[in-house]
């Protein structure tokens, strides 16, 4: 009688075993599209027999437990790796805006103007009593003003959006954190217990490939399932249950950093003192846009201010040495340049001039109708030794600034798309081993079935025969 409980009981189990199966089944094709979910198995194994004399009789299988997939050291590379992505991805793009700022095949830029200004002093000095040589030298020099400007205006303008970018990513991270935060509570509670927390645990290494596509971290896991996130060196984000923001600010203009520009800040406590944490922020988007902003932008807009100024201030110097229309000296040709940095956004020509093109210098001495060699002089400052500290002319530096634009741009489009294929590469990996594959569940589900109905027909043998049983005694 008690061996047909056990058949029963056995039977029971089986049945649940088979339903934890197709439920597991069901689990898996439900996310076979959903982003980081982990291949669930049902491990089942040996019951514990029971004795009968010198005999060990099976009492069936039951439900171990219910593991996912997942190869760690995997897991951990595609974060690594994805934290590199995340990198050259964000310098790819702010890159590919600052090219177009530069593009001279497509918009007029600096060289054209640059030529365009000294041609129009030859033309001059060809007629150097000419009103009508004089307005497109006044023009000519305008236009170079005021692409100075743009060139000036347009950087500063992607620094600004770098900044409101930086702003979105950190807002970000503070998401991702907190949710990580409490994943911690609710692993640790079902690790505690006894479980895997499969779903819980597959959620979590995702955000943290997430977050390590926006900014290098360091993480650990305790043995109760807690995760501690830190941020470059000091800022811990994610420690237990606790989480702590980042936050950005415009800060003062220090090396490399322009006035205003955000920086970002860790606070560990409401009370406690912001630290500034830009420095550590070495990887990741942010840490991409941060470089960007800071080390390859700012160094173009020297760059510009550096152009600006020296070519201002010679012409100023040339142009000062001459006699303009009334027999009166020349004066500077450009003003607001009181010093390389901001040049390019301040250069403008003399209002003097703007109001009357009379005054411009021709002339190296007065009442010298047909005199030219101011105008000559200006000219050929073209194809002088100005910049680099004699060694460059005024083209060369400037077609010098631009092929390192593209050059830079070039070079960080090809590591991101090396790092793409890396990444990919790891992904498919991935999925060959924690993805889910419909055929197989399919089989599997099949298998469960077979075993589901064996399990009733097995209950219902037992059942028949309890019955026999019973009516033995009626």
């Amino acid at each position: 009688m008690s061996k047909i409980w056990s058949v029963l009981d056995i039977g029971k189990r089986s049945l649940m075993n088979a339903q934890t199966g197709l439920q597991t089944v069901s689990h898996n094709i439900a996310n076979k599209t959903t982003d980081g979910y982990s291949r669930q198995r049902v491990e089942l194994q040996s019951n514990v027999p029971v004795g009968h004399g010198n005999k060990r009789i099976g009492m069936g299988a039951r439900t171990g437990a219910v593991t996912r997939t997942n190869n760690s050291y995997l897991e951990k590379q595609i974060t690594n790796e994805g934290n590199t992505l995340g990198y050259n991805d964000a310098k790819s793009q702010v890159l590919g805006r600052v090219e177009q700022v530069f593009n001279e095949q497509v918009n007029d830029g600096l060289n054209k103007f640059m030529g365009d200004m000294f041609n129009s002093f030859r033309e001059l000095s060809n007629n150097p009593e000419s009103l009508a040589s004089r307005t497109l030298v006044k023009e000519s020099a305008d236009f170079l003003a005021k692409d100075f400007h743009r060139v000036s205006r347009q950087l500063k303008d992607i620094q600004k959006d770098v900044d409101y970018q930086l702003a979105t990513h950190v807002s970000e991270v503070n998401e991702i954190t907190k949710e990580i935060a409490n994943l911690n509570e609710k692993i640790q509670t079902v690790t505690v217990s006894g479980g895997p927390a499969n779903d819980e645990r597959d959620r979590r290494d995702l955000l943290v490939k997430k977050l390590s596509e926006k900014i290098n971290v360091q993480y650990a896991e305790s043995n109760t399932g807690l995760l501690t996130v830190t941020a470059g060196n000091s800022a811990i984000l994610v420690s237990g249950y606790d989480q702590h923001d980042l936050f950005v600010s415009g800060t003062v203009e220090g090396k490399n950093k322009q006035e205003g520009n955000f920086e970002i800040f860790f606070k560990p406590n409401k009370k406690g003192t912001a630290i500034n944490v830009t420095r550590q922020i070495t990887k990741g988007a942010i840490g991409g846009l941060l470089e960007t902003r800071d080390m390859k932008i700012n160094k173009y807009l020297s760059d510009m201010d550096d152009l600006a100024y020296t070519l201002g201030s010679k012409m100023n110097e040339v142009h000062s040495l001459g006699y303009d229309r009334y027999n009166a000296k020349s004066g500077n040709f450009f003003t607001g340049l009181n010093g390389k940095k901001g040049a390019a956004q301040n250069i403008n020509v003399s209002e003097r001039i703007l109001n009357d093109v009379g005054t411009i210098g021709a002339a190296a001495v007065k009442n010298s109708p047909g005199d030219n060699r101011v105008a000559n002089l200006i000219s050929s400052l073209q194809q002088s030794n100005l910049m680099g500290g004699g060694t460059n002319t005024i083209d060369d530096y400037y077609n010098s600034v631009v092929g390192e634009v593209g050059s830079v741009a070039s070079r960080v489009n090809s590591e991101f798309t090396s790092q793409s294929n890396i990444v990919k590469q790891l992904k498919n990996i991935r999925e060959s081993i924690s993805g889910v594959s419909l055929d197989e569940e399919t089989t599997k589900m099949i298998e469960f079935q077979k075993s589901f109905d064996a399990s009733a027909r097995l209950i219902r043998t037992a059942d028949e025969m309890m019955d026999t049983v019973l009516s033995i005694k009626r």
